[in-house]
């Protein structure tokens, strides 16, 4: 499996906003998260799917996505994100994203890793 081919489609997915369905596409049965000192999901995909799926839903407006580089070195991928978000808590979001991706040979995301700019 080409693991960048594999980045570029979900880099691509993730930029339309559909982040439910980049995991749903893209992760293995027993992928794993970690949001830099917030917790993660343990190699349960459901866990992560309703993870997502809360988040997206708490989401009132998308001001923005941008992709500002990908990177891929055997089966692990960075890519580098702005997220800019509209709440339906009326806070704001705005995240410069570095999202750390580790491939399998199937090419899913076997671990996730985030890591934002604050």
């Amino acid at each position: 499996m080409n693991i960048k081919e594999q980045v570029q489609k979900m880099d691509a997915v993730v930029l339309t906003g559909a982040v439910v369905d980049a995991v749903k596409e893209f992760f293995a049965d027993n992928a794993t998260t970690s949001d830099h000192g917030q917790g993660g999901t343990t190699g349960d995909k459901a866990a992560m799917i309703a993870k997502m799926e809360g988040f997206a839903g708490s989401i009132a407006k998308v001001n923005g996505i941008t992709l500002h580089h990908s990177i891929v070195e055997g089966n692990v991928s960075a890519s580098e994100f702005t997220f800019d978000f509209d709440m339906k808590d009326d806070s704001k979001i705005y995240w410069h994203e570095i999202i750390r991706r580790i491939w399998n040979d199937n090419g899913e995301v076997i671990q996730e890793e985030y890591f934002n700019a604050q």
